[in-house]
């Protein structure tokens, strides 16, 4: 997809897509996918437009982010996405690393956070409100016995 068709499809104020096609695609509304562009082009210049050797314009930030959300969002290879978005195999498994590192990079401290006592009590309300207590237990998997546990590890 070129640059100018996406942009025309998604981004732009008269844009053919509303902001539900846009969340159904995307797996998220267009404000949270251009904060996350916004944040992930000031952190790593990958993210930003360059020119090639030949001068021509590269792949801009909202194509590189739209192949890398579409590739996570819908489990799509890399390799098809160059039928789709011109977009070789190799440059989306380029853009999807960079993104990923980037967005551990810039979101950690807020949303990577080891939880606290705080969260870990919230989360248990909510469980048992839900009928799933000890859920905390279940996920740790602190109370599974495993047999052919390495020494090393026990």
């Amino acid at each position: 997809m070129t640059y100018a068709n996406l942009m025309n499809k998604f981004f732009n104020p008269n844009s053919m897509y509303t902001e539900e096609d846009f969340r159904r695609r995307f797996q998220m509304r267009r404000h949270v996918f251009e904060r996350v562009l916004r944040d992930v082009q000031q952190v790593n210049p990958y993210f930003r437009q360059k020119r090639d050797r030949a001068g021509c314009p590269g792949f801009s930030p909202h194509q590189k982010v739209n192949v890398t959300l579409r590739m996570m969002a819908y489990g799509s290879p890399a390799n098809s996405m160059d039928e789709t978005h011109s977009m070789s195999e190799f440059t989306c498994l380029e853009t999807l690393q960079q993104f990923c590192v980037t967005i551990v990079q810039v979101y950690k401290d807020e949303y990577l956070r080891k939880p606290n006592q705080k969260d870990l009590d919230r989360l248990i309300r909510k469980a048992e409100n839900r009928g799933f207590s000890g859920m905390i237990g279940s996920l740790d998997c602190m109370h599974w016995d495993w047999k052919n546990c390495p020494t090393r590890w026990q």
